[in-house]
């Protein structure tokens, strides 16, 4: 069964960082190009960042662009967002999402999600 666990999120001051942690099982991870993304309270759910099979190719959305930076590890089937110069406009719930296929798919469509980590960015 395909699951998704995110981890790392937490309570943090405006200008800090955190690294969060999304660890795969029930498929073959190095066959999906991975996702993150938030939702706020009251808000839709957001596109943060998106990452092929091997890592080659990168996107993010133009709200982190420059702060946050998505990879991911293979050998570990463990996907991160490290999250820098944190606002407080980035307090959400996080979550980690698995692509329907290998590269990133121009519709943003992914087909499971883990259950989410929140983020709270104090000013």
């Amino acid at each position: 069964q395909v699951q998704l666990v995110e981890s790392g999120g937490g309570l943090v001051q405006a200008g800090g960082a955190l690294r969060l942690s999304c660890t795969a099982s029930g498929f073959n991870f190095r066959a999906s190009a991975m996702g993150w993304f938030r939702q706020a309270l009251g808000k839709e759910r957001e596109f943060v960042a998106a990452i092929s099979w091997n890592g080659g190719r990168t996107t993010s959305g133009d709200s982190v662009k420059g702060r946050f930076t998505i990879s991911r590890d293979n050998a570990k089937n463990t996907v991160y967002l490290q999250m820098n110069s944190l606002k407080p406009e980035d307090t959400a719930v996080f979550y980690c999402a698995r692509s329907k296929t290998a590269t990133i798919p121009l519709s943003l469509d992914y087909d499971y999600w883990g259950q989410g980590t929140q983020v709270t960015v104090s000013s």
